[in-house]
């Protein structure tokens, strides 16, 4: 048995915008563009989480919203600006075995590299841009068993190479 993980960064978000805070802005329009393409991709993949754990930010709801899942999701303010360790323990309470995490760098990427045996070959997963996504597999029966660095990627995807620009 194993568990499925697939671990996005929101889309691109808006600088330029009359938010009330950082945690209130929403998706520029290439965020909007790209989240849907992103939802795409995992339904091309076959890759439909069970479950989608969120950050309760703005960007990462239209994220959410913009992939099209229809899956049950769940917004977690802690996830906002979560490190890596936070993004652990939560992913280690979740009770579905295919989970998507969305959330927001730094955190996300340095979770990303301490959960992997390897990293994928790709030019752009040491940055993890906005609306990256990595689908890992994990030898596990239940999260609450995941160890740092036993994850296996399964694919890597940036927005830009699915909308080809």
């Amino acid at each position: 048995m194993t568990c499925t993980l697939i671990l996005t960064r929101h889309a691109k978000s808006a600088w330029d915008t009359s938010a009330p805070s950082d945690h209130a802005r929403p998706l520029n329009q290439r965020g909007q563009r790209s989240a849907p393409a992103i939802g795409d991709w995992l339904r091309d993949i076959d890759m439909i989480p069970h479950q989608v754990i969120s950050s309760s930010a703005q960007r990462t709801r239209e994220t959410y919203d913009l992939m099209g899942l229809n899956v049950p999701a769940i917004f977690i303010e802690r996830l906002y600006h979560a490190t890596a360790d936070v993004l652990f323990q939560v992913l280690r309470e979740a009770e579905h075995r295919r989970v998507q995490i969305l959330g927001h760098n730094p955190g996300i990427a340095d979770f990303a590299h301490q959960l992997l045996r390897n990293p994928p070959d790709h030019s752009r997963f040491e940055d993890y841009p906005t609306g990256a996504t990595l689908v890992a597999t994990f030898p596990i029966d239940n999260w609450s068993d995941l160890s740092w660095g036993s994850g296996k990627v399964v694919d890597f995807t940036v927005p830009r190479e699915l909308l080809g620009a």
